[in-house]
Order: C-alpha cells, then structure tokens, then sequence
C-alpha cells in the first residue's frame, strides 16, 4: 500500500470540537486535553508500520510537551473490522503496555478524522492556545523505519515554538504513513 501524506499547515484552521472514549474508560473533549500554551492532537493506530516506527520517539515528546504547556492527544480512527489490530480493546492493551502518558481516544464513526480532515498515521494537528493550527508536518526525518538516533525532533521543536509565540514555523515537512484506513460507504 502507498504511503499518504496530508497537505501542508492550513494556519489559522480552527480546530473542530470533539468528544470521544478513551482506552482509560473516561469520554475527553478537546478542551479537556488543551494545554494552557496549545495541543498537539495526533491521528495514530496501533499497526501502521510509520506509526510504530517512531512510538518510542512519540512517547518521549509527550512527556517532554508537557512541560512546556502542550496538551497531547492521540485518536486511532481506523475501520477496525478490517483491521482488528485497531479495535478498541488492541487500543487498551497498547496504550497499557506502552504507558501511553495521553489519552488515546476512539474516533469509531470516523467523524472526527473526517471533521479535522485525517489523511494517514501518524498524521500530527498542532494548534495554539487559541485551539487554531499551527504545525501539520512531521515528527522527524523518519519513515517506515526509525530516522537516525540524532534527528532533528521537527515536531517537538515546532510545538516549544507555538507554546512561546503562538506560531508555527512557516517551514513543514509534512508526514507520511499509511492512510486512514476508511469504512466502506
């Protein structure tokens, strides 16, 4: 299968609302998961080889956003009866076992990724505190494969910037990964 990659930083874009369950047993909102200087919300699933790639490096940023302000949420919306590797209860399991120190949502009906305009995982929305996007690109020279131990940590950087200025930077490399893996209509 090819790998998607989403458009570029519509900046300004702002954020549509959403409430969805989480692998924790509590519903989120998106204001329940914004961070006092912005939020980094991502599109992941549980097989996507991108995704698992990079997980380690995902985590790491997580637990270092925090400390800047930065609220992060991650939302699996993949049809999981044909990929039961992202069902809900796979969802829990991974979350447990990883430590996953965000609240990992269910999108089941596939509304909020199709309302935010989700196009593969990881596919990364980092907005401001005004809940507005500022960064669409990628987490690091990363692919299928994990980049070099050393590179550079694009989306890390990216959202420390939105939490002191608000702004994203004007260059982005968007992300790659497998496309969403859509219902049938």
């Amino acid at each position: 299968m090819p790998a998607a990659t989403p458009p570029v930083c519509d900046f300004g874009w702002k954020a549509p609302g959403f409430t969805l369950p989480a692998t924790d047993g509590q519903s989120y909102s998106l204001s329940d998961v914004a961070g006092a200087k912005g939020t980094l919300v991502m599109f992941i699933c549980n097989h996507c080889p991108y995704v698992l790639a990079v997980l380690d490096r995902i985590l790491r940023d997580a637990r270092d956003l925090a400390g800047h302000g930065i609220g992060v949420v991650a939302i699996c919306a993949n049809d999981a009866d044909a990929y039961p590797a992202d069902s809900f209860p796979r969802m829990r399991e991974l979350a447990e076992s990883r430590g996953f120190p965000f609240p990992y949502l269910h999108d089941e009906t596939q509304e909020v990724a199709r309302a935010w305009g989700a196009e593969c995982t990881p596919d990364f929305f980092g907005l401001n505190a005004k809940g507005e996007l500022q960064y669409r690109g990628r987490l690091d020279a990363s692919g299928r494969n994990p980049g070099p131990a050393d590179a550079r940590r694009e989306l890390f950087e990216a959202m420390v910037r939105i939490a002191e200025t608000g702004e994203g930077p004007r260059e982005q490399t968007p992300s790659i990964g497998c496309s969403i893996k859509w219902k049938a209509a």
